[in-house]
């Protein structure tokens, strides 16, 4: 166990070592942290559905009516009406024949392309895709290739290297640089190419696109376009689970081959009874995603005008480029002390030399929080 304790000391001395908070109360602009008030840029709820009382009241109800969990596999006896009707609203938000319920987003992705690739296929794949992506190919045993981030020249080039079928991926949004991938024209690669089009929309469904439909919504396309699209429910819609949505051949495949489906005790019914709320209010209150458009756009002008390195994204996902870990974590420490909690991100999250402060907005922050983040951040070293 030395061994451990020295790769331990090595990190810590790297500015790689990571340390978990401990939160109190329910999530919002301001989080009790570690017994300290702070004010947070650093969550996924983007539209601030997670601390909305008629979603809690909801997952409250349920669970009176349901008990507090499931007991089973969706399989077995797991499968609620709650889970049934989810689905069938997940299916209609999303404009497809069918969704599956998942406990994870992670073991989404583990479980269709596991389910759809195997030894003597391939899966091509951008270079900043999530880690799960990335482990949903490996667990499948195909042929794995990346191409260049968000470049569809790249991607036509991989394709042309390819064996047996191909499934290509890639996020929607991307989690730590928050742009948003060139969709339109990677759809057109694929058909051109003969293959099937994954879309990891993470971050994107409720967050961005007409409706808070995400980012196929935003650059027009539908399930002609992009067959497989992976959804969380613990991001924007504020609660927790994943769905993959596709057709009626797709779902059914994934019914009988998904091991993370198969294995696994399903979600709560309560959880998706609250889900089904938060999917109503995501869709009938425009102004969460018009708040925080206002937000990123005044944060943006402020930053430019520090003369701050921000990359270019139009989303809730507003990245810090630091380079150095150490900087970053040095970074993210002021800010702690001055009231302000924002997550330094570092590798292997990231490549080397690009650790940053991921900043990430919600529709319940307020414009006097982006001023006093802003602040905080003129006062950072330089």
């Amino acid at each position: 166990m030395s061994g451990l304790a020295a790769a331990l000391d090595r990190r810590r001395a790297e500015g790689l070592y990571r340390s978990r908070r401990v939160v109190a109360g329910p999530s919002g602009p301001e989080l009790e942290v570690d017994g300290r008030r702070l004010l947070a840029f650093c969550s996924n709820d983007y539209l601030g559905l997670a601390g909305d009382p008629r979603v809690a009241a909801a997952l409250a109800d349920a669970a009176h009516r349901c008990g507090s969990g499931s007991g089973a596999a969706h399989l077995v006896s797991g499968h609620h009406a709650e889970h049934h009707a989810l689905e069938e609203e997940l299916a209609a938000f999303t404009g497809r024949e069918r969704a599956l319920l998942f406990s994870t987003g992670y073991m989404a992705n583990l479980g269709a392309i596991a389910a759809l690739a195997g030894r003597g296929d391939s899966v091509v794949e951008d270079r900043l895709n999530h880690a799960s992506l990335i482990d949903g190919a490996r667990l499948s045993g195909a042929k794995l290739l990346r191409y260049r981030h968000a470049d569809p020249a790249s991607l036509a080039d991989q394709l042309t290297r390819t064996q047996g079928h191909t499934l290509v991926a890639t996020d929607g949004v991307f989690s730590m640089d928050g742009d948003v991938a060139p969709l339109a024209e990677l759809a057109a690669v694929c058909r051109d190419h003969d293959a099937r089009l994954l879309v990891d929309d993470a971050h994107g469904l409720g967050a961005t696109g007409p409706g808070g439909r995400g980012s196929l919504a935003l650059a027009g396309l539908d399930a002609r376009d992009v067959p497989l699209l992976v959804g969380t429910l613990g991001k924007a819609f504020g609660t927790f689970g994943a769905f993959v949505a596709g057709d009626e051949a797709l779902i059914e495949t994934l019914i009988q081959l998904a091991r993370p489906y198969i294995y696994t005790t399903a979600l709560p019914p309560a959880v998706a009874a609250a889900t089904r709320v938060s999917l109503k209010l995501a869709s009938e209150e425009t102004w969460r995603r018009e708040r925080l458009t206002e937000l990123v756009a005044r944060f943006r002008d402020g930053a430019t005008a520090l003369g701050l390195e921000l990359l270019r994204s139009t989303t809730p996902i507003q990245a810090l480029l630091l380079g150095d870990a150490r900087r970053a974590l040095a970074a993210s420490e002021a800010l702690e002390a001055r009231g302000l909690l924002v997550t330094a991100i570092r590798p292997p999250t990231v490549p080397e030399g690009t650790a940053r402060l991921r900043i990430t907005f919600s529709a319940a922050h307020d414009v006097a929080h982006v001023d006093r983040l802003l602040d905080a951040l003129a006062g950072l070293p330089a």
